[in-house]
């Protein structure tokens, strides 16, 4: 795929970034795309390397390895080159419902799985990628392609993020009658409120739904189902239902001073920034705001980068990130070989923008709180941090980063935002529709199935997996599409 001697001719090169300190300035996505002949020449650095890894999709060491939509990487980066980009779409699109999403969004597990990454730089996929799906916008073939008949049959798919937008999607392309409801003002889910602006922008979500609209997808916002929604209206009106309501409930932590103002979850603190700004450009003051305040964020994952990076945006005059565990290694270790995830550390936009802003790193490894110290307000003033260490629990025998006596100390902290991850899905959903809940607090599903306890009642995404990445909420919609097809009518044609 791609020129024979393509890997060996050309260097990898991926969209420029504005700096810093130029992007901070507005909310706006800051990557500035490759020209078509530069953009070729990256497909053309695609190998022939006989196994794809990039496609694969496989679990590894506990992480994925290649992409879990299987999309046919090779096959467009191939077309890339050639410059067929048409087809190049038609391909990408087998697999992906929504690249113009992943291509912004995914962390690329397709590139650290690629065979040319083994011995140099990976082929810039989610470049590529980004490249067919907006070429494709301009070129008008990206248009609405509504089904030529219908079934008559009537699903509702509760849920507008990933997992369920993907269901929809491929549940209205079989002819079936789909009805997405969404608890919020706008369709999304995850997409549109937990992901900031300036990593995907609003737009690109409106304009693919006003697509799935023109091709016949029904859009209920403000329908809180299990609230203000009956489900058992939904269960009489619609054939099958399909739960996609994400895993939201947040992991809280426990430690004294917890009850004091100003210390928020990260996603309340990430949804306030978007709304504000989707609905008056922050002018409304409505945003929890870190402007002036010295901000601490407890978890060193995205969302912990999305804090940092949105807090910047809003004026911080300071911002720390606390991550439990040790600093990982600049490159791979022995016992992290090729193609599994790369533990590596990692500098995204985020970190970039405090680096540039406060002349250092705002991560602290092994690290976290022992106490908020608040004042006669009630407000929180400080933070006590403590050291971790790694050591074997006696009666688990499990590694565990337990505390190390006398490392405590006082930091200022005006703003606190929690991003520890999420522990299973809010349970009211699951009980208007009378679907039992795993150890995990998670839909429970038949085995290798997307079927509930609940009779016609199926559930995909992070509401049964739990906390994940964008495409693999797309891989369970489709999949779950696929299984409710089926049961419809009996067998499926959908990929």
């Amino acid at each position: 795929m791609g020129k024979i001697t393509g890997f060996l001719e050309y260097e990898r090169e991926t969209s420029k970034e504005v700096s810093p300190r130029e992007r901070i300035k507005n909310w706006k996505e800051f990557h500035l795309p490759l020209s078509e002949t530069e953009q070729r020449k990256q497909g053309a650095r695609c190998m022939d390397c006989g196994v794809p890894f990039c496609q694969s999709g496989m679990m590894m060491g506990g992480m994925v390895s290649g992409c879990p939509l299987n999309n046919l990487i090779p096959e467009w980066n191939d077309l890339v080159y050639t410059g067929n980009w048409q087809q190049a779409f038609r391909r990408l699109k087998k697999t992906n419902s929504f690249p113009e999403f992943t291509s912004r969004v995914c962390p690329a597990p397709c590139e650290a799985a690629c065979t040319c990454g083994l011995n140099g730089s990976p082929v810039s996929v989610k470049e590529n990628e980004h490249a067919i799906i907006e070429k494709a916008y301009k070129e008008g073939y990206a248009k609405a392609n509504p089904p030529a008949v219908r079934t008559g049959k009537k699903v509702a798919v509760i849920g507008s993020g990933p997992a369920g937008l993907a269901a929809a999607d491929q549940l209205n392309k079989r002819g079936h009658l789909v009805t997405v409801f969404e608890r919020s003002d706008r369709i999304g889910g995850l997409l549109m409120y937990g992901i900031p602006n300036m990593k995907l922008e609003k737009w690109v979500i409106d304009r693919k739904v006003e697509i799935m609209k023109e091709e016949g997808v029904s859009f209920v916002t403000n329908a809180d189902v299990g609230r203000n929604c009956k489900a058992s209206r939904i269960l009489r009106d619609f054939d099958r239902v399909i739960l996609a309501c994400g895993a939201s409930n947040p992991r809280n932590i426990d430690v004294p001073g917890r009850d004091a103002a100003g210390i928020y979850f990260a996603v309340d603190f990430l949804k306030s920034a978007t709304k504000s700004l989707l609905d008056s450009n922050l002018e409304d003051g409505a945003c929890i705001s870190a402007r002036d305040k010295h901000v601490i964020v407890i978890g060193g994952g995205d969302t912990g980068n999305d804090c940092v990076g949105t807090s910047i945006r809003q004026g911080c005059a300071s911002a720390l990130q606390l991550e439990m565990m040790p600093k990982p290694p600049a490159e791979r270790t022995g016992d992290n070989t090729w193609p599994e995830w790369p533990k590596v550390l990692k500098t995204d936009y985020g970190q970039q923008e405090a680096i540039a802003v406060f002349g250092s790193d705002p991560r602290v490894y092994q690290t976290t709180v022992k106490e908020f110290i608040k004042d006669s307000e009630g407000n929180v003033t400080k933070a006590v941090l403590v050291n971790l260490a790694s050591r074997k629990d006696p009666e688990s025998g499990r590694t565990v980063m337990a505390p190390v006596e006398g490392s405590e100390r006082e930091v200022q902290a005006d703003l606190v935002l929690i991003a520890a991850g999420f522990v299973g899905c809010q349970e009211y959903v699951a009980e208007a529709f009378g679907v039992e809940l795993g150890s995990r607090l998670t839909a429970a599903t038949q085995a290798d199935s997307y079927k509930t306890s609940a009779d016609r009642v199926f559930a995909a995404g992070d509401m049964r997996r739990g906390q994940s990445l964008v495409v693999w909420a797309i891989r369970e919609g489709r999949e779950a599409a696929r299984e409710v097809d089926k049961d419809l009518m009996g067998y499926t044609n959908l990929f």
